[in-house]
């Protein structure tokens, strides 16, 4: 097929000028350049729909399943012929053909839909079109779901920690709820509250092995060389490692040598010491590409009093989160030291509770870093396949599903 221009098939609606700040909150997304902005209780545009953005993030492709508003700084798509083109199709054609480097202004990035109209295209037929979107459909639906059950077990665990060692409802000796029972509690002048009569207080280095960082690059190694990777907070969130393009690259010495200082282990909890202080990881399977840099700490349990999946979690939890705010210090970036951050003080139950903690929370903890592994390998066969099923160099039949393309 010859190419043609984009405007032949498609056109780049305006946004409106609406704020979700003066708008009752309700079930539809409003859009900006960059994603959801926020949920208001009308919308402009029935979905479902894509939006480009204008302004800021040029270019960036997102989709709404559901009727919805884009604000002023994005475009809405608009098929011209629906018997030739697929509006999901689209969603994953146009971060392919360059609508990024059209940046036409130079204060705040903005993109021209007269000048995104002249790029030449070749989209495929309206069947290979609905074809193609239904298998990258199926792995973005997948990813979803698995997204989903993290997020859904990530909260039970949280929960569990709060219910336990917060309010202080584990099971007593009957099975039943500790405090709610009328368990005895006394006063910890030391953490201004009461705690269980049997608990005692402590803090986080008495109940840590070991405590480190990664290594700063300077005269140790060379950035952008190698196939491994040079983990930093920005590659830290929500509980996980993001190991992709974005993350600096290092070669196998310079892993060498961080690791002599890092001295990473599966049970090992990292935790990020400057803005955004607090972000943290739980390393399941000892890292054999990837390792941090000295902003990130690492810290180790004691074994003999706590498990890493406690560590974990109260590393997490609200009040080491109140903690560091309060501690943490600098002019430009805040972020706190190895030294005070240990200083933590926590109730301390005895290793026996806590290890019944973790075997019941365990199995979760594992689930959620399986899945997130799943989803890294999807991700990956979404991206090899994106070009290959758009320039034709796979076909895929009208019964294909996400099995036949694995």
């Amino acid at each position: 097929m010859s190419k043609i221009l984009l405007k032949e098939r498609v056109s780049f609606e305006y946004g409106y000028g609406v704020r979700v700040s003066n708008e009752p909150q309700g079930e539809y997304p409003v859009f900006g350049s960059n994603g959801v902005n926020g949920f208001i209780n009308s919308y402009k545009v029935e979905g479902p729909g894509v939006i480009i953005g204008r302004k800021g993030s040029v270019g960036k492709v997102t989709y709404s399943s559901k009727s919805f508003t884009p604000t002023d700084t994005a475009y809405y798509l608009q098929i011209l012929d629906s018997s030739l083109d697929d509006l999901k199709f689209w969603f994953y054609y146009l971060p392919l053909i360059g609508l990024e480097k059209l940046n036409t202004h130079s204060a705040v990035p903005g993109l021209s839909r007269e000048i995104a109209y002249l790029l030449e295209i070749n989209p495929p037929t309206k069947l290979d079109q609905q074809n193609i979107s239904s298998v990258l459909s199926a792995i973005d639906k997948k990813i979803e779901l698995n997204n989903k059950i993290k997020s859904e077990l990530a909260d039970i665990s949280k929960t569990l920690y709060e219910y336990w060692f917060v309010q202080f409802n584990y099971p007593n000796c009957d099975n039943k709820p500790y405090k709610s029972s009328g368990g005895s509690m006394v006063y910890s002048n030391v953490l201004k509250k009461e705690i269980p009569e049997c608990w005692a207080t402590s803090t986080l280095s008495e109940v840590i092995s070991r405590s480190g960082t990664g290594l700063n690059p300077r005269d140790n190694f060379k950035l952008g060389d190698g196939d491994c990777f040079y983990v930093t907070i920005k590659n830290i969130d929500n509980g996980k490692i993001i190991l992709d393009d974005r993350c600096d690259k290092i070669n196998k010495e310079a892993l060498k040598i961080i690791d002599k200082r890092s001295q990473l282990d599966s049970g090992d909890v990292l935790f990020t010491s400057i803005e955004p202080v607090g972000i943290t990881y739980l390393i399941h399977d000892k890292p054999v590409n990837w390792n941090i840099n000295e902003s990130v700490f690492t810290l180790r349990p004691d074994y003999t009093k706590i498990t890493s999946e406690y560590l974990y979690l109260l590393l997490s939890s609200s009040e080491m989160k109140s903690f560091t705010k309060n501690v943490s210090s600098g002019s430009i970036h805040k972020g706190i030291r190895h030294s005070v951050l240990k200083t933590f003080k926590l109730p301390y139950s005895g290793y026996e509770l806590i290890a019944k903690f973790s075997e019941i929370i365990k199995p979760s903890l594992r689930k959620i870093y399986i899945l997130d592994n799943e989803n890294a390998k999807l991700s990956e066969l979404k991206k090899w396949l994106l070009p290959m099923l758009m320039n034709g160099q796979i076909k895929i039949s009208k019964t294909a599903n996400i099995e036949t393309c694995s």
